[in-house]
């Protein structure tokens, strides 16, 4: 009880050097919290700006031309509709989104247009994403720039596709590209127009092994071929490359400001601890004399960084969580409302490792004040 007494007599004695370590504590604690409230939302964020480049795998019929394929971006050859269902039921494959589609060219009123039919997107077992695209009711159709230009067709008209009455849920902006020359419909409809009941010409993807190391499409071969030997998988480097490198970076980022901020954090209390033995050298000297042994002394030193680190995690967790809360709002717009909240493991966490990260930082100077020598001190004084 005695070295407790102590400890709170020297800081109130000795106030603005206590508060000036509780600041360097609570800098490196709130930093660390609103990183870590801020970082899921982050990469939640990046992900999902990373998703608007569009699916970046295609699994085509193990018998369809892959030199038609790239060149056009249709698959020649269909396969059965059930191979998604395999897809989707397993919990080894490496992706995010499955998309099953079909997708033929075919003449509408004298265009030459691409009939694509969407299936319902998929996720992996006991994940909910939310979808990369929109979901086509059966009975409606989408209806690209272009043809709705050249046509004169309209949101809410009723549209006959080779015998199938549709009706026109909308007319996309333009895309620049073949989005343009598409009327899109339910995977059903596209089936019954085209004659392919069951039929499917390619199921989409997007991979997540952004942080794997070796080439994602040998893995991902390897696990759909295994479930799917029927099938070719084919991806889209430029895109898989760029979402790699885009998610990397925002993880390095991170990753190399935190060590800069905690390091520069612990020099500043441990500098701080430094002038405080050598503000107390006739102290320290007095108590040697009077049989106080060297981890007594070391208590009032180590005791008073414990203060230091217990006050910091409380007022770090606090400003953390609060600079997260209203700045975060601000940059990850997408994700923000779902991902930022209070973080109540990071305040335990927090409480555990501020003390001990203080009374490390702390460590040197107290070697420094129980090695120095009691009679030196009091001669000099």
């Amino acid at each position: 009880m005695l070295i407790i007494r102590m400890i709170f007599k020297e800081i109130w004695h000795r106030k603005v050097n206590f508060l000036l370590a509780v600041l360097a504590a609570t800098t490196a604690v709130a930093f660390l919290v609103a990183f870590f409230t801020a970082s899921k939302a982050s990469e939640r964020e990046t992900a999902r700006l990373m998703l608007s480049m569009g699916y970046n795998l295609h699994v085509i019929a193990k018998d369809a031309d892959v030199g038609v394929f790239l060149m056009t971006g249709l698959a020649d050859k269909t396969m059965p509709e059930a191979y998604v269902g395999k897809l989707a039921a397993q919990n080894s494959i490496s992706y995010n989104h499955l998309l099953a589609t079909l997708e033929r060219k075919m003449k509408w009123r004298g265009v030459e247009v691409i009939l694509t039919g969407l299936a319902p997107e998929v996720c992996p077992p006991g994940q909910q994403k939310q979808a990369m695209t929109f979901r086509v009711e059966p009975g409606t159709a989408y209806v690209g720039h272009h043809i709705a230009e050249v046509l004169a067709v309209q949101k809410g008209d009723t549209v006959d596709v080779n015998g199938k009455a549709l009706r026109v849920e909308r007319c996309l902006a333009e895309a620049g590209g073949l989005d343009d020359m598409r009327i899109q419909c339910s995977l059903r409809d596209a089936q019954e127009i085209l004659g392919l009941p069951g039929r499917i010409t390619q199921i989409k993807a997007v991979d997540c092994l952004c942080f794997e190391k070796g080439d994602p499409v040998t893995t991902l071969r390897k696990e759909i071929g295994s479930i799917l030997p029927e099938t070719q998988v084919l991806q889209v480097k430029s895109l898989a490359n760029a979402r790699a490198k885009q998610r990397q970076m925002i993880r390095n980022v991170f990753a190399v400001m935190l060590p800069f901020v905690i390091m520069a954090c612990g020099v500043w209390i441990g500098v701080l601890a430094i002038m405080n033995v050598r503000d107390r050298r006739p102290e320290i000297g007095l108590l040697r004399a009077l049989g106080y042994d060297t981890v007594q002394v070391m208590l009032l030193f180590l005791g008073k960084a414990l203060l230091v680190g217990l006050f910091g995690a409380a007022a770090g967790f606090l400003l953390g969580t609060e600079l997260g809360l209203r700045f975060g709002p601000r940059v990850f717009e997408i994700t923000a409302q779902a991902m930022l909240r209070p973080e109540s493991s990071l305040f335990v966490l927090a409480c555990i490792l501020a003390p001990l990260f203080a009374m490390a930082a702390s460590l040197v100077p107290t070697v420094i004040a129980v090695t120095y020598d009691p009679a030196t001190t009091l001669r000099e004084e």
